[in-house]
């Protein structure tokens, strides 16, 4: 998620100038988020002696919402207490700059057009030279983790997520209840068994995931679900990032993803259709917990170090 939680679901229950009157005075309190610079989570089993990992760099050339020194600094540094290398990377995709690379996160990335602008037409993050370096440095052996967010973030990343097959969204993905922000499970279906989410054994299994709104994507390639909407949910496809009306267009979003995995040539891939679940914020005035650090995301960081071990291909 980014800038402020929706509430779609109030679409059902109240008069829309409620609904936006609402949404307003959600923007207002809730728009500050800011990272949690104390969330360290215990590690039992760090995969490297610390510094002796992979390099992991996460992308910092592409307006990206998200960054190392800032949303996603606490997923930077539980990576780095796993013992991956973790550096920001500026600048465009060049075969030389991702050679020295393991593993590529790319988190929210914009088009500088869009970085204030959150209005369709929603730019390419990447052009078509960097969607193609990206796609055969992965063929060749790298590992990519793909973060883009509800609109724009999802119509920025779609033309390299459509180097993979997979057709990411532009939009605002909700649950069959109406809800942006929810909770799957291993125990409904929606939390599948991988080893991202089954880890090595019992004290690494996955069994809950927060998505905390963001999009869902659909796939003409072979991949593996990991995130799973459910029977009823849509898609809010807005012109202007949490603008609704009760015009805004809606498609259904059963059987699309939030979360998969891919093996691509000889490298691998993640994509997530949210981003919040990878961060550890302190969401609006009180300062709530949103991300990794919130009370009911315990399985989170374990989710991190999972996907980081298979796309580094750790037994």
């Amino acid at each position: 998620m980014s800038r402020v939680p929706a509430r779609p679901a109030l679409l059902r229950t109240v008069p829309l100038l409620g609904v936006l009157l609402l949404l307003t005075l959600a923007a207002t309190a809730c728009s500050q988020q800011v990272p949690d610079t104390t969330f360290s989570p215990p590690i039992a089993r760090p995969d490297y002696a610390p510094g002796a990992g992979p390099v992991v760099a996460i992308d910092e050339g592409h307006s990206n919402f998200h960054t190392m020194g800032e949303r996603y600094g606490a997923f930077a540094r539980l990576v780095a207490r796993d013992g991956y290398v973790v550096r920001p990377r500026g600048g465009r995709f060049t075969r030389p700059s991702l050679d020295s690379l393991r593993i590529l996160v790319i988190a929210n990335a914009l088009d500088p057009r869009n970085r204030e602008d959150w209005h369709v037409p929603i730019w390419p993050a990447f052009d078509s030279t960097e969607v193609a370096v990206v796609e055969q440095w992965v063929a060749d052996g790298g590992s990519l983790l793909l973060v883009a967010d509800h609109m724009p973030f999802g119509g920025a990343a779609a033309g390299l997520a459509a180097a993979f097959g997979v057709q990411m969204t532009n939009g605002f993905a909700n649950d069959g209840n109406g809800q942006s922000t929810f909770t799957v499970r291993r125990a409904d279906g929606r939390l599948l068994a991988h080893a991202i989410t089954d880890g090595r054994g019992p004290g690494e299994r996955v069994d809950s995931i927060t998505v905390f709104t963001g999009q869902a994507f659909g796939t003409t390639a072979k991949v593996d679900t990991l995130i799973a909407m459910g029977p009823g949910s849509y898609l809010l496809l807005p012109q202007e990032a949490w603008n609704f009306t009760k015009d805004t267009p809606r498609e259904s979003a059963a059987g699309r993803m939030v979360a998969a995995a891919l093996v691509h040539g000889r490298g691998r891939v993640v994509m997530l259709g949210e981003a919040a679940m990878l961060t550890a914020q302190l969401a609006g005035p009180k300062q709530v917990p949103m991300g990794m650090n919130a009370p009911y995301a315990v399985d989170h960081p374990r989710f991190v170090l999972n996907i980081l071990r298979w796309l580094a291909m750790l037994p």
